[in-house]
């Protein structure tokens, strides 16, 4: 690319950002990222605020260099352009605090950071691809970076932005809380969604994040069936799956090019998987797998909703919430059958959290606490809790302590 069009990028994006909204402050270690002389690595789905919190950063800094390459003018933009970009950010100021958005659209970008990095710059760079990001860290910059995943806002973060203060709970406080809780849950925590209230943003972000990051990036031919496959799974979150029966259900030709297209989908942040708990890793990575989804609100743009998809709404936003917690976790299946939500272990215990809507129906009720005393006596040393929509207790049963409490209170625990 020419000198003059890298240079009249960089003053457009520079006075673009000037005019920039700061947003809410994220629920982000500040000190650790501008601390560390390791490179600042921040992760996520498209528009879920990894620009903004690099605006934020930037507030720490009297100057810096910035460079967005999720701009079309940069399409020709290859790594032996990043020299010229660097004398260009030279011409403008001698700081060596660089923040670098969406780098991962250019290929061999690892190589450059990593010279950068090596001449003591001060490095941010933000990527919407866990895979590429993963692998090219991994490859060229073992041990010279840190890493943190950006989701859209957590609950905590949406009562801030509304101003609600949640530390003290009187009975006014609890019937907005409640009622901000009903609106999160279906709509989710993209930051624009909330300050717009726009439903419309939510299927534009996924079908960019399908056409522009995926089926361009990686090729896909048979469109329609990758597309059927996303829409499928976003339909059916929170339920078990298997390559071979997505394979028959939808017409795919092999479980293998199921389970691509499924990684695609995961590299995009949009879905995960969550493995079945099992000493045996083996028996983890054969065994079959539940599905998720990044953000309640665009599941609800790209599947039709069912009232009977509440206790999927709310087990979604919990697995989500988990990690955005960083845990570690799983499902469980006893040894009659029954199934523990999520499971993860710390200070030497296992955590089981069933996840139901409410406990009113007597089935329910037997089911849901049925396979939290199963899984405790399989497991020992556990602590058990039952996530609802509003129910509170603590209950006894058969010796083992379960604590029942109100999902909204489980994810404002974090924040107090």
């Amino acid at each position: 690319m020419k000198r003059e069009l890298i240079e009249t990028l960089v003053l457009d994006q520079r006075e673009l950002l000037e005019r920039k909204e700061k947003g809410l402050t994220r629920n982000v270690d500040f000190n650790k990222l501008i601390s560390t002389k390791q490179i600042a690595v921040i992760s996520g789905i498209r528009r879920s605020g990894k620009s903004t919190l690099l605006l934020q950063l930037m507030e720490e800094y009297v100057e810096f260099s910035y460079m967005n390459f999720d701009d079309e003018r940069l399409l020709n933009f290859d790594v032996s352009d990043f020299q010229t970009l660097l004398s260009v950010f030279s011409k403008f100021t001698k700081s060596k605090v660089v923040f670098f958005d969406e780098i991962q659209n250019i290929e061999g970008w690892e190589r450059f950071v990593r010279r950068i990095f090596d001449e003591d710059y001060k490095i941010f760079i933000t990527g919407s691809n866990a895979k590429l990001l993963s692998s090219e860290l991994a490859t060229h910059l073992t041990g010279r970076y840190i890493k943190i995943e950006l989701f859209p806002f957590s609950f905590g973060e949406f009562l801030s932005y509304r101003n609600v203060n949640y530390n003290k709970l009187s009975s006014s406080i609890r019937s907005e809380i409640m009622a901000l809780f009903d609106y999160y849950l279906l709509k989710g925590g993209f930051p624009e969604m909330i300050k717009y209230d726009d439903d419309e943003f939510l299927m534009r972000v996924y079908e960019d994040i399908l056409y522009k990051d995926l089926i361009v990036r990686y090729k896909i031919k048979n469109i329609k069936q990758f597309k059927n496959l996303s829409q499928y799974l976003f339909a059916n979150f929170t339920n078990g799956i298997s390559y071979n029966s997505l394979k028959s259900a939808l017409n795919i030709k092999s479980a293998t090019t199921v389970q691509e297209y499924i990684s695609f989908l995961e590299e995009s942040y949009l879905i995960f998987e969550l493995y079945k708990y099992d000493y045996s890793l083996k028996k983890q990575f054969i065994s079959n797998k539940k599905v998720f989804v990044i953000d309640n609100g665009i599941r609800n743009k790209v599947a039709l909703m069912f009232s009977a998809d509440k206790g999927k709404f709310l087990e979604n936003l919990v697995f989500i919430e988990l990690k955005r917690r960083k845990k570690k976790f799983y499902f469980y299946k006893t040894k009659k059958n029954l199934e523990i939500d999520f499971l993860y272990h710390e200070n030497k215990e296992f955590h089981l959290l069933q996840i139901s809507y409410g406990l009113d129906d007597l089935r329910t009720r037997d089911r849901e606490i049925r396979a939290i005393v199963d899984a405790a006596r399989e497991l020992s040393h556990t602590k058990n809790l039952v996530l609802t929509y509003e129910e509170e207790a603590t209950l006894i049963e058969k010796g083992v302590e379960i604590t029942i409490l109100p999902v909204w209170k489980w994810l404002l625990e974090i924040d107090n």
